[in-house]
């Protein structure tokens, strides 16, 4: 067989198995994995693990905050911090703020990732779903393969209510596609900081305090009942807590189409990482805010029992000085402080400590960096898979290398990694996307420009059934047809 290239000698790991094998490229795709091949090009993977690229599937490149404030990666820098940290393909959000349409959305964001040497796909996030976007816009996204949506339970500029969450779910249902949410208790976080602020407790640590687990609960709650009342796929988006978790695990086991992601932030940092003097503690602002070390145990049990599904960076980069974390001044209050921290790059070494620590199989690993998102976003097995006919997307692992976590080896636009200093062991050395070499030998040697849009089919609920209620059903509804 003519071979464009070859990876030999390594030990092939998918969400199911591992084993030895070469494997075979050709035109950009996988066509052979079998005990021998050789080509004109090959790579030695002898004592490696030759594993799915990462499908990094939660992060904001290029995208305006509803105040304004843009973040500080573009989808040149931040593919190519994605890359480094092993991913092959990543999928930033298309933002849509009040006063623009969904059409226009788009447009902005394709002429944005043109810049990527990965490939990409879009999450729209919608903030204003009136009729126009409804009845066309959003159908002619998923047309487009365009088929996840993200909707806000919370920030007064982008929150929708639950009525129009609701339109969101059944537009989505009914599409294939999936409803991302950001669920917290808008009321209680907008409640408890105007008290902390008004007391004087204006410091970034308050920001932990003005999020309650409680806020993240109650909208976690509310979502998921939301979705079981039109049988609607639900994906829950950085799970912060052990209440959130749990009534995600509850709902699931009931059979309903909901989904959750965690994120780095809430098993390797805590609330107490915001406690430092001044205004370092802005560094570890998100929303929602890292927890406590026994909320980082209980989440790190549910990534291994199934409830999170993904497993994303949630990169929102904000540099420590006046263009991001800084930008309403040194003596901001927590709520005028941009909130996120960057993560694109160490996403998958921070997840793969968990494999040497015995928490998670390289199996795990594998389904939860790669291979759900790309079934859950409707890309498998085009990504996401070592297998013929697969796009030749393929992160090559050394899981003896131990590295200390640096800023200047995130290769990002960021002034700060959170993790700085944490050291690690197994480390991406080698990362092709579409059979062409991103990263090798500890740099970066992609052709600009080169990445492609990924167009995206339906998503893959993983068999759950779903829920009827009793309201929607006309055998228990005295024969009521209530179309979501």
């Amino acid at each position: 067989m003519d071979l464009d290239l070859a990876i030999r000698g390594g030990t092939i790991v998918t969400s199911s198995g591992r084993y030895k094998a070469d494997v075979g490229i050709r035109g950009g795709r996988i066509v052979a994995i079998a005990d021998t091949l050789t080509a004109p090009d090959e790579i030695d993977a002898t004592d490696r693990l030759v594993m799915p690229g990462g499908i990094e599937a939660h992060c904001h490149v290029a995208q305006e905050s509803a105040a304004g404030l843009m973040t500080a990666d573009d989808y040149r820098t931040g593919s190519i911090s994605a890359a480094f940290g092993g991913n092959s393909t990543f999928i930033p959000f298309a933002a849509q703020h009040r006063g623009m349409s969904v059409a226009e959305t788009l447009e902005l964001y394709h002429e944005r990732g043109k810049d990527s040497v990965l490939d990409y796909a879009f999450h729209l996030i919608v903030t204003n779903p009136d009729q126009q976007a409804v009845e066309h816009d959003l159908p002619e996204a998923f047309r487009q393969g365009i088929t996840s949506l993200k909707v806000f339970l919370t920030y007064e500029r982008m929150m929708v209510a639950d009525s129009t969450f609701l339109d969101v779910l059944a537009l989505a249902k009914s599409a294939g596609g999936l409803t991302m949410v950001h669920a917290e208790n808008n009321g209680m976080i907008d409640w408890m900081s105007r008290r902390l602020v008004a007391a004087g407790h204006t410091e970034p640590r308050y920001h932990a305090i003005s999020h309650p687990a409680l806020a993240e609960a109650e909208a976690i709650n509310r979502a998921i009942s939301l979705s079981k009342l039109v049988d609607a796929p639900l994906l829950i988006v950085h799970v912060s807590t052990r209440e959130g978790a749990e009534l995600v695990a509850r709902a699931q086991a009931e059979g309903a189409k909901v989904f959750a992601e965690t994120c780095p932030q809430y098993l390797f940092l805590t609330r107490d990482d915001l406690d430092l003097p001044g205004m370092e503690g802005a560094k570890f602002m998100c929303s929602p805010p890292p927890r406590d070390a026994e909320t980082q145990e209980v989440l790190w049990q549910h990534l291994a029992r199934g409830t999170f599904t993904v497993f994303s960076s949630d990169h929102a980069p904000y540099r420590h000085d006046e263009s991001g974390k800084l930008a309403n001044g040194p003596e901001a209050t927590f709520k005028q402080i941009a909130n996120g921290m960057p993560g694109l790059a160490a996403r998958l070494p921070l997840l793969f400590s968990g494999v040497t620590s015995g928490r998670i199989t390289l199996e795990q690993f594998v389904a939860l960096s790669s291979t759900n998102a790309a079934r859950l976003y409707g890309m498998y097995p085009q990504k996401g898979e070592i297998a013929v006919g697969s796009d030749a997307d393929i992160a090559i692992w050394d899981p003896a290398e131990t590295r200390e976590v640096r800023l200047e080896d995130q290769h990002d636009a960021m002034d700060y990694t959170p993790y700085e200093g944490m050291r690690l062991t197994g480390w991406p050395v080698a990362v092709l996307s579409r059979g062409e070499r991103i990263i090798e030998d500890g740099a970066c040697v992609a052709e600009p420009k080169r990445g492609r849009f990924v167009t995206r089919g339906p998503s893959d609920y993983f068999g759950r059934p779903g829920i009827t209620v009793p309201e929607m059903d006309p055998a228990r509804n005295f024969g009521a047809m209530v179309k979501p």
